[in-house]
């Protein structure tokens, strides 16, 4: 336990470059919530998005700190940290707080606090849903980026993906339905997906409306994302899907996110990390579940308009190195 600590809350708001359209949704700007703990003259910071899904803002993350912050000011640990708040981006911009002041203190990093030796990683670039011409155009433009993920509806997918996949023959190419599918347009553009060379279809049906997959023989791997959120709903997500999509925002933090790597990995599992937006701050802890995971994607602050100091260091055809001590962790 690293005992009392002084804690900050305040919600920081990051313009995007330009609209991030998804299924159901158009994003102009990303809300987050930021903890800084601080003890003996050195600060831990975290940082939350939540999920739009759940209805989580800024504002509600905020009030659900507030409520709990005299049980926090009175003393921290990994435990009650996943006691007194559930699976969602309140706790985990506390969990990562936490743990890069423990970090701080330690005067170690967190991946050698955990005994795991780090690796640059090769994110994603995303591309969001507009005209076949437009996404296409946008993959080019990323022509740098060896890996792109293709944001998706119901409209003209095939259309998209072929247009997409004329520009850019040599990419990888992921895609992600963000639940827009029924499972009869699964069956229907499954096929069409693998003869486009597509490593995998992400989330293609709804929450809850996916017990089919259960019985279902995809030739592209599936993978889970809203229909995983936390390592209770591991199990249930492991019977229906090949991946899982570990995102901090969702499970509630590091500590969490790195009990479901753990037990996927036991499984024989695929692994991706993703995110929900966000700076550099709120990628750098999940730079480290990213060393364990095939598909990464850590490029939320290429879609803001200004990241913060000391942001993660994107390189030539998205390489990121691991965060700097200024950074976290």
């Amino acid at each position: 336990m690293v005992g009392v600590v002084k804690i900050n809350l305040e919600s920081v708001s990051f313009p995007l470059k330009e609209p991030f359209v998804i299924t159901g949704h158009t994003f102009t700007s990303t809300d987050t919530v930021r903890v800084t703990l601080e003890k003996d003259g050195l600060k831990g910071r975290g940082e939350a998005v939540g999920s739009y899904y759940l209805d989580e803002t800024a504002d509600s993350m905020l009030a659900q700190l507030t409520s709990v912050l005299p049980e926090l000011e009175a003393g921290l640990d990994h435990d009650k940290i996943q006691e007194v708040l559930p699976a969602c981006g309140a706790r985990n911009a506390l969990d990562c707080a936490y743990w890069d002041l423990t970090a701080k203190l330690a005067g170690r990093r967190v991946w050698q606090m955990l005994d795991l030796g780090v690796k640059p990683l090769t994110t994603v670039c995303t591309i969001g849903i507009g005209a076949a011409d437009y996404m296409a155009e946008k993959a080019l433009a990323y022509k740098a980026f060896p890996n792109l993920k293709i944001k998706l509806d119901n409209d003209q997918p095939i259309e998209k993906l072929e247009a997409i996949r004329r520009a850019r023959p040599d990419a990888n190419l992921i895609i992600d339905v963000n639940q827009g599918w029924s499972f009869e347009e699964l069956k229907e553009y499954a096929p069409q997906c693998a003869k486009l060379e597509i490593a995998m279809i992400e989330q293609p049906l709804a929450r809850g409306g996916d017990d089919m997959l259960a019985g279902y023989s995809s030739p592209v791997p599936l993978g889970a994302d809203e229909s995983c959120l936390s390592l209770a709903e591991y199990a249930d997500a492991a019977d229906k899907y090949d991946v899982i999509n570990i995102k901090l925002d969702k499970c509630g933090g590091l500590t969490e996110g790195l009990a479901i790597a753990n037990r996927a990995r036991q499984d024989g599992k695929g692994l991706m990390v993703g995110n929900m937006t966000g700076s550099s701050l709120s990628m750098a802890p999940s730079f480290i579940v990213g060393q364990f995971c095939a598909f990464v994607d850590i490029d939320g602050p290429l879609l803001i308009a200004k990241d913060i100091n000391h942001g993660l260091d994107f390189q030539e055809g998205g390489l990121v190195s691991p965060p700097s001590p200024g950074l976290w962790g």
